[in-house]
């Protein structure tokens, strides 16, 4: 029998609202964490690693995947200190190794992490969901931030809808999606004013998506000799959402994008974090021809569903419905795991997790960070494992 992929669930650290206890519940064996109190670009000291793997290992459970160690602005803007912060970049992941983690996922997405308009958008059965709808950002870019380029950008028709999207908002909601847009990196409370976010935007007026690609090639370069050494996979995720917003390229959008990144720095440590929601919110990816054609690359999977809308916008759907054949895409990592097997590759049991769970039932009464609901992610988890067993028990009895 194929090992199962390896259940994990991500946790912030001592300050989240989901504790290791209640993650132990949830059947995982796994967690996905990172040091999210040190500042972006500084060394992650061994002793500070190994304090929060000591916590995580006390509680039963293997730190199996770091998420994430952030890539500071200027590696991505290519100035001339990124020198520095590559130095510290790769100490750092010596670091991880030396405390016998092996598992690195990043992303290069400029400023802003993973991008919403809605934190708590309602489902008919009540459920709280992440929503990214695209008028809201249209009406946020266009009349809010006020750049200039949106207006080249966005059809007529696309600014007449923002016009009255933005229109129908209170003072109060106007707040609330310019502080939901300009949040700042995951397992922070940090959110950007319009003005700080303005003068991000004047230092990336001449990066296109050519120039940020050479730069994420070149910090691989310099990384990954030094990843290999020590043993660690680093893994990219894919943008979230996977097109440009607010002016700002993107370079992990699409199969031809994670292509060019794999070939960019050949090696078992430049690998690539599969999240199904983020390639999922195109309609041009196909995630299981993806992993078919760059299976060997994954090192980590991320499995939530996304329900695209015909003017691009998206929900968090049911992890087993969604815009994206859950079933097809298990089968296909499956197949992947058995070509891992027939390879003799060790790492048949890549690690899983399930991503951005509804709000529901008791997670209402919880501030966990937006996403990360206990329950909702638990019913993802359940869902994913069933499958998972369902899929290896056909393949095994009918030998396909």
């Amino acid at each position: 029998m194929i090992p199962d992929l390896e259940q994990t669930f991500r946790w912030f650290g001592p300050s989240d609202p989901v504790s290791l206890q209640a993650i132990k519940q949830t059947g995982a064996v796994g967690i996905v964490s990172a040091l999210h109190h040190v500042p972006c670009g500084d060394v992650w000291s061994l002793a500070e690693i190994n304090k929060r793997n000591n916590m995580i290992k006390n509680a039963g459970f293997r730190w199996s995947v770091v998420e994430s160690v952030n890539i500071h602005e200027s590696i991505k803007l290519g100035l001339p200190e990124r020198e520095g912060y590559i130095e510290n970049y790769i100490t750092t992941l010596k670091n991880i190794a030396n405390a016998g983690i092996n598992i690195v996922c990043y992303n290069f997405m400029p400023v802003l992490d993973w991008t919403r308009t809605h934190l708590d958008y309602k489902l008919a059965n009540n459920a709280s969901v992440l929503r990214y709808e695209a008028s809201a950002l249209a009406a946020f870019d266009l009349y809010i931030l006020e750049r200039e380029d949106a207006f080249k950008e966005f059809s007529s028709t696309r600014q007449v809808a923002a016009k009255k999207y933005l229109d129908s908002l209170s003072g109060q909601e106007k707040e609330l999606l310019t502080n939901t847009i300009l949040a700042g990196l995951p397992g922070t409370d940090e959110v950007f004013t319009v003005e700080q976010f303005k003068e991000y935007l004047k230092k990336y007026h001449e990066i296109d998506g050519v120039a940020l690609k050479n730069n994420l090639f070149y910090f691989l370069r310099a990384i990954i000799p030094s990843a290999e050494e020590a043993g660690i996979k680093m893994c990219i995720h894919p943008d979230d959402p996977p097109f440009s917003i607010l002016g700002l390229p993107r370079v992990a959008a699409t199969e031809s994008d994670l292509q060019d990144i794999v070939n960019s720095c050949p090696s078992v440590s430049n690998g690539i974090t599969l999240c199904t929601g983020s390639l999922g919110a195109r309609a041009d990816n196909n995630i299981p021809g993806i992993i078919a054609r760059l299976g060997q690359h994954i090192h980590f999977l991320h499995l939530r569903n996304v329900e695209r809308e015909t003017d691009g916008s998206f929900y968090e759907a049911e992890h087993l419905a969604g815009s994206t054949d859950m079933y097809q895409v298990m089968k296909s990592i499956v197949h992947e795991q058995i070509q891992r097997e027939k390879a003799g590759r060790e790492d048949i049991a890549i690690p899983m997790r399930p991503d951005h769970g509804h709000k529901i039932l008791d997670d209402c009464n919880y501030n966990t960070y937006p996403g990360y609901s206990v329950i909702g992610r638990l019913k993802g988890l359940a869902e994913l494992r069933g499958l998972e067993l369902g899929i290896k028990r056909t393949l095994l009895t009918t030998k396909e």
